[in-house]
């Protein structure tokens, strides 16, 4: 509170007005008539109090203090999984097909280049979720999906999820050289907590691995508890992009039974084996269900190109 108006108004007074108290009209009160007003003022009676009435209770407030308070970190499921990196030199002595160890291979810029539209493709339409598939047996839709979240996990500050649903014949475990697998089946049934199912092989790629076929494959799919498994899994860990690797369409009904899980599929043709037929054929049990992304052409023949471009 600014106490100089105060001050300023008492040191105007006058020394007769200052030792000297006034009358209710303004009037300099003498000395006799104050004492007579003081002796008034002092015989006035104290108000009686009501005994029935209850007692006044004085609140005394208490005196505010601020306070910051400790901020704690928040958790994040994405940083608590496993992290188990994959082994360069197992890779070179493999022959794996990884462009992630072949940067300057014209493969690497392919998938560099399908990253690119891909990403262009999701984020105009808010999509995140992509199956990967082939019409036959053989096509390399496993090859694509790996190299595909590579190179996406190459975008910094970002989060890519890669899952084996090829329960027909899984492969990514074996193709990144990876010994913990974890069960796919009881992950997806809800039996399993993510941090003891997916591992991450990266600060940005994270992995979802099948150990063994299951004869019970799309059955696993259909299951209810599977889409709330992945809905929960996509809250948690806030992918940008989640890519799932699945049987082919043409051969079983695994992808069919997890469409309602996915935003689009990209379907991967095999120049040496792949006809027009076939994809027709798949373009057709897609149709009205989800969007088909493009074709990837594998093993591309020269002579070829123009059927299948898009």
């Amino acid at each position: 509170m600014n106490d100089q108006p105060f001050l300023h108004a008492f040191s105007n007074m006058s020394p007769a007005t200052s030792h000297s108290s006034r009358a209710e009209d303004g009037s300099v009160m003498s000395g006799q008539v104050r004492k007579r007003f003081r002796r008034g003022a002092a015989q006035i009676p104290a108000p009686v109090r009501d005994s029935t009435a209850p007692p006044v209770q004085t609140v005394v407030a208490s005196p505010v203090v601020t306070r910051y308070p400790a901020t704690s970190p928040i958790r994040d499921e994405w940083d608590e999984l496993r992290l188990v990196p994959m082994g360069v030199r197992r890779h070179f002595l493999s022959g794996a097909p990884l462009v992630n160890f072949f940067r300057r291979d014209p493969a690497a810029q392919a998938f560099d280049l399908l990253r690119t539209r891909l990403l262009q493709t999701l984020r105009a339409n808010g999509w995140s979720r992509i199956a990967i598939a082939a019409p036959t047996q053989g096509c390399g839709s496993t090859f694509t999906a790996v190299n595909l979240a590579q190179s996406l996990a190459r975008i910094p500050n970002s989060r890519t999820v890669l899952m084996d649903l090829n329960h027909r014949n899984p492969d990514i475990a074996l193709t990144l050289g990876l010994d913990c697998i974890g069960d796919t089946r009881r992950f997806l049934a809800g039996e399993i907590p993510l941090d003891r199912h997916l591992m991450r092989a990266s600060k940005t790629l994270a992995l979802g691995l099948t150990a063994d076929p299951d004869p019970d494959a799309a059955e696993i799919l259909h299951n209810t508890r599977c889409g709330e498994t992945l809905e929960r899994m996509t809250e948690v860990l806030h992918p940008d992009v989640v890519l799932y690797d699945l049987p082919p369409i043409l051969a079983y009904d695994d992808l069919v039974a997890f469409l309602p899980q996915v935003d689009g599929v990209l379907l991967v043709a095999d120049g040496t084996q792949t006809l027009a037929r076939h994809i027709a054929a798949c373009e057709q049990m897609l149709d009205g269900q989800t969007q088909v992304l493009g074709v990837i052409l594998n093993r591309a023949r020269r002579s070829g190109l123009k059927e299948y471009q898009l």
